[in-house]
């Protein structure tokens, strides 16, 4: 028989497992001790674990003895290259590393739904695949869960972020776009090089790559429509090496962040355009190397809609919030199945990826509670689909 579990027994139990990840935080694709401790947990706890043909993550599945149909719920595992700051008592013990995105809370969630659900499995008219996904952070660990193939056979499938500018208590649902697509680009410039006492035997990388930096925010103010939604950020900028050299090159990089096709394919193509012709037109040569990331999450507008009930009768305030610049590579799994991302309310002290980050503990039980309630009620919905 499954275990039963109080609220308080549950929510002692998943601020354990939080902190004992949060003390040992692991980085994309390294997530061995993770991957080892979600594998003993569950089957701890009776619940049925499936071949994950990756080198860390998991994916275990509670079937219930209804017949119905397969959803997902997601979680990802892996922490940053960040050095903690917060003081707290179970913070990281491994120099360099932190949990500073709640990866942590995700996952003891997303683990307190799959007890949750083992616990009432008998009532439930289908299957839940639990993804605990690795590498997040770096992109790639959504893509080869989805290439793997094992979600094949799922309907939908659900996953969230911590957003601790929300209280505790609030979820962010909205259909649409939701988090924007990745891109990153690096550009090489080449002019020569010459002593800074006689610029005018060289050509100069850094005014045309300076040049270049300006004009690139016209593609945002003058070539595409003020109701597009975009982001161009130049980042890093580096050239030469002393004070009184002007270097033969210059390299700089940064990311394009947008939300609908048409205008993430235009921008590559403005942005070769002006880079080229610049360099060309100061006498040096300008080099685009363009990388798309990650697609925006865009959420589907049905299943959207009918979490909101689901989230107020778990005694979750809904909101709906603005569409965030940041990316998540939940987007991946949009690419083959309808699915909602959801905010969770942590009641952050800062912001994302900072090293002070302290998260409200008490938000995840109720999120634990809201994924389980949701996974009973939409393997009800999802044959509407």
């Amino acid at each position: 028989m499954p275990q039963t579990y109080s609220n308080t027994d549950l929510g002692q139990k998943l601020i354990a497992y939080r902190r004992e990840l949060h003390e040992y935080p692991e980085l994309s694709f390294e997530e061995y001790e993770t991957t080892k401790k979600l594998k003993r947990w569950l089957t701890d706890a009776g619940i049925e674990l499936l071949d994950l043909p990756l080198k860390t993550g998991v994916l275990a599945v509670i079937r219930g003895n209804k017949p119905g149909p397969v959803i997902g719920l997601r979680a990802d595992i892996d922490a940053l290259p960040v050095q903690e700051t917060t003081g707290l008592p179970f913070a990281s013990k491994v120099p360099g590393k932190m949990h500073a995105c709640g990866h942590d809370f995700h996952t003891a969630s997303i683990l307190g739904a799959a007890l949750l659900l083992n616990e009432h499995k008998a009532d439930l008219e289908g299957t839940v695949k639990i993804i605990f996904q690795p590498a997040e952070e770096n992109g790639g660990g959504g893509r080869q869960v989805v290439d793997s193939g094992v979600l094949d056979d799922a309907r939908a499938v659900f996953g969230m972020h911590d957003m601790p500018d929300l209280p505790t208590g609030t979820i962010g649902i909205k259909g649409g776009p939701l988090m924007a697509a990745v891109d990153r680009f690096t550009v090489d410039i080449e002019g020569v090089g010459t002593h800074a006492a006689a610029p005018q035997n060289g050509i100069d990388p850094i005014v045309v790559a300076s040049h270049i930096i300006t004009a690139l925010q016209t593609i945002v103010s003058r070539n595409l429509s003020p109701l597009s939604s975009v982001v161009i950020s130049v980042t890093r900028l580096e050239a030469g090496k002393t004070w009184n050299v002007v270097p033969p090159a210059a390299q700089f990089e940064g990311t394009v962040r947008t939300f609908e096709d048409p205008v993430r394919d235009r921008i590559p193509l403005k942005m070769e355009h002006i880079i080229k012709n610049i360099a060309s037109g100061l006498g040096a040569k300008g080099t685009l190397h363009y990388r798309r990331i990650e697609p925006a999450t865009v959420n589907d507008e049905k299943l959207a809609g009918w979490s909101r009930p689901i989230a107020e009768a778990s005694g979750l305030k809904v909101i709906t919030p603005d569409p965030s610049f940041a990316g998540e590579d939940f987007a991946e799994y949009r690419r083959k199945i309808p699915g909602v991302f959801f905010f969770m309310g942590v009641s952050g002290n800062s912001g994302l990826h900072h090293p002070d980050l302290i998260i409200d503990e008490k938000a995840i039980l109720p999120s634990a509670k809201f994924f389980a309630n949701l996974a009973v009620s939409m393997l009800k919905k999802v044959g509407n689909l």
